[in-house]
């Protein structure tokens, strides 16, 4: 059984209605799943479809291209049922959407009410990596991080397990141009390894292109195993054991 950290399934891009999604994922074998908001709207979509299914979850959280609008709005959402973790937050500097330096208050922020609350945090970082580093060492780590999607190489995974952070890999692994993420992969200290989607967005080899589901977290997770010479059902049974400790949450 897998779990999938991660997926956005009341996105439009999804091509279908949630419950379909999640059927199907559950016929392949996934056991568990966590929606990520990334602002008001979402955040709320997501502890909507969580509250109507037992094995799925949700997140509140306000990605850094939406910073800009501040975390404020989210803040009535904090206590619903079923909110397990923070984010996605972090920085993001590929895009820019909002400036650097309110992308980095919203971050800090965030890791703020994860320490209070003593939830896990969500971590999305695009060509942020030192400064996503500075922020998370000026606040503190939260116990629980989960780098959401992870994208960097041998160097970037040894500075986020210094922090005693896990990593989430996605269907990024299983592309051709994704060699410093292999590297990655390869060494990462299993307990600190866990598995995502991402839907709808970057589906694995050989589903590239097409929108994402929840049930292709299998193919991310056999595709690791296998880059690591290690049984599979195995690989399943322990990312699935590192999903219920950073989302303690979800465990039952």
């Amino acid at each position: 059984m897998w779990v999938d950290t991660h997926c956005h399934v009341y996105d439009e891009a999804m091509q279908t209605d949630h419950d379909a999604v999640l059927n199907a994922a559950r016929s392949n074998g996934v056991s568990k799943m966590i929606v990520i908001g990334t602002d008001a709207t979402t955040s709320r979509q997501a502890i909507d479809i969580a509250s109507k299914h037992d094995d799925v979850w949700a997140t509140v959280g306000l990605h850094p291209h939406d910073a800009k609008d501040g975390f404020e709005p989210l803040r009535q959402l904090l206590d619903e049922p079923k909110v397990v973790a923070i984010g996605e937050c972090g920085l993001d500097y590929y895009y820019d959407h909002s400036d650097r330096a309110v992308q980095r208050e919203i971050f800090a922020e965030q890791i703020a009410i994860a320490h209070e609350r003593d939830l896990p945090l969500v971590i999305h970082t695009r060509e942020a990596w030192d400064d996503t580093f500075d922020v998370l060492d000026s606040c503190g780590t939260p116990t629980r991080t989960i780098f959401h999607c992870f994208t960097g190489g041998e160097h970037e995974a040894r500075e986020c397990v210094k922090r005693g952070a896990y990593l989430s890999f996605s269907g990024i692994v299983t592309f051709k141009t994704a060699d410093d993420v292999r590297e990655a992969a390869r060494w990462c200290p299993l307990e600190h390894m866990v598995i995502e989607t991402d839907a709808p967005f970057l589906a694995p080899v050989p589903y590239r292109g097409k929108p994402n589901e929840p049930a292709h977290v299998a193919v991310v997770g056999t595709y690791i195993a296998d880059l690591r010479g290690v049984d599979v059902v195995e690989f399943a049974r322990v990312t699935t054991h590192n999903a219920n400790l950073a989302f303690p949450g979800i465990a039952f």
